[in-house]
């Protein structure tokens, strides 16, 4: 098992009483994981009816999600970094008050563009609690059950995404959307009392030693800055040509900018993130598989409901359903994937895992306006199987290939990853189902989709356009993941 080795643990006299309730102190961390993870699925599912209240199109409605992931993914670095600081606990509670405080907001928006600005609200205290999350839950297992920890982790993930669509669904069938994120605050309110009460400061932020490192203000900034940049040049939302000054300006502007983020980070005393990590081979292939792999797997999140809701014009109850299977089969390919990893090698699971998404993706690339139902799931249950399969291994390959004190920052340059590659996904495959239909004259409401057989065959060819770029991300992180052989070192040290 590559953690019990790359991981720092806590001290040997300290170890019986620090992990003797470990599943408690992981319950109050894993019902944070859960909403906020379901809060997201839940958000696809309403995203037609979001459209529909403020009369906004496929353009203007995909900001609700792409908002989301670019503030989280902006910030999570800087959180991370500020938990190093000031405490991991401290910035979990923090970022819980902000999730609630901004899902009320977003609840009682009378504006599309004060709806956006709750939802970056919230994102900030989203990406606070993913930016400690790892780092936390490692903190409260022994150092030989890193794997168990991982998985853990990732089941309640995958149980949030499997359960925020259905409850999602059902709920909307009844009430408003408005009502979800009214909802929202109850089981962030009992996240919010258990982290208060039960975690320890001292045991989830064990990791700090010595004097308190200064914060890296310019580092947080720039990298925050190039992200965005490159986001918006993605997803481009004022359908700017592609050939011009403006875009033009932007990639050389996001060029310098990261060009400074790195120059910035190698000398600075006190990096935001340690970029000589990257030296190591296998690390960097094992983060860009990780990319490759969330890149296109979001693309499934945000087109499925749309293409459920509007064009298939099936209730948000029945959407939830189908889209249950991809997070089911995740959580049941992740339950066992870590564990099994630690015994034979991840990478045989995390190479069957791409082998599967790639095949997948040629699945959703032939569905047409009248695909049978059975069909979907079946495609979405090994969808699910296959995130499932080559996500913990993969998390668990960019931890062994680490010393064991960088994993907290490694913790969350993972999630980092992991978002990143969503809202770059959500943006390519809004952009390119967006420009497909744009340009054949269909710049319309989403719920303008339904029995308009022209804009129906539009958004099915922006589709396949989508999913032909999937199968190319899904057939790179295989080649990736088929070059990177992680070490398996002696497990009894």
């Amino acid at each position: 098992m590559s953690e019990v080795n790359t991981t720092s643990a806590p001290p040997s006299d300290q170890t019986d009483s620090t992990h003797t309730n470990k599943w408690i102190a992981f319950t109050a961390i894993g019902i944070a994981f859960f909403t906020m993870v379901a809060s997201m699925g839940m958000v696809f599912i309403a995203l037609s009816q979001i459209a529909d209240t403020f009369g906004v199109t496929l353009r203007s409605a995909s900001w609700v999600v792409i908002v989301q992931g670019l503030t989280i993914s902006a910030f999570m670095l800087p959180m991370g970094r500020l938990a190093d600081i000031i405490g991991r606990k401290k910035v979990h509670l923090i970022g819980l008050t902000l999730f609630a405080t901004g899902s009320v907001f977003t609840s009682l928006a009378p504006t599309f563009g004060l709806l956006i600005a709750a939802r970056i609200f919230t994102a900030i205290g989203n990406s606070m609690g993913q930016s400690v999350g790892t780092a936390m839950v490692l903190s409260v297992f022994p150092a030989h059950e890193r794997g168990k920890a991982i998985g853990a982790q990732t089941t309640s993930v995958a149980i949030g995404g499997a359960l925020g669509p259905v409850i999602a669904g059902i709920i909307l069938q009844f009430m408003a959307w408005q009502s979800l994120f009214l909802l929202l605050t109850i089981p962030i309110g009992i996240a919010f009392v258990a982290g208060y009460f039960i975690l320890d400061e001292k045991i989830v932020s064990q990791q700090r030693t010595g004097e308190r490192p200064s914060f890296d203000w310019v580092g947080a900034i720039v990298s925050g800055l190039t992200i965005i940049v490159v986001v918006v040049l993605i997803n481009n939302p004022f359908g700017v040509p592609i050939i011009s000054p403006l875009i033009l300006g932007g990639a050389v502007s996001a060029v310098a900018l990261f060009a400074l983020f790195v120059w910035w980070e190698l000398n600075s005393n006190a990096p935001m993130l340690q970029l000589r990590m990257f030296k190591n081979l296998m690390f960097s292939m094992a983060i860009g598989t990780r990319f490759l792999g969330f890149l296109g797997t979001t693309t499934v999140r945000f087109l499925m409901p749309i293409y459920l809701i509007s064009l298939r014009d099936i209730q948000e109850a029945a959407a939830g359903g189908i889209l249950f299977v991809t997070s089911l089969g995740m959580a049941v390919a992740a339950s066992s994937s870590g564990r099994m990893g630690d015994k034979i090698g991840e990478r045989p699971f995390t190479i069957v895992g791409f082998a599967l998404l790639v095949a997948t993706a040629i699945g959703f690339m032939l569905f047409t306006s009248e695909t049978p139902f059975w069909v979907i799931m079946v495609v979405l249950l090994f969808n699910g199987l296959a995130m499932g399969l080559w996500g913990v291994p993969n998390n668990s390959t960019i931890l062994g290939s680490v010393d064991k004190e960088s994993f907290g920052v490694v913790g969350a340059l993972t999630n980092l990853t992991r978002n990143v590659g969503n809202v770059a996904g959500q943006a390519i495959a809004s952009a390119v189902v967006v420009g497909v239909m744009v340009a054949d004259g269909f710049d319309i409401p989403l719920s303008d989709i339904t029995g308009n057989k022209a804009a129906s065959d539009s958004f099915m060819n922006g589709w396949r356009f989508a999913y032909i770029l999937v199968t190319v991300f899904s057939l790179m992180g295989l080649a990736l993941a088929i070059l990177t052989k992680p070490t398996r070192p002696d497990q009894s040290k």
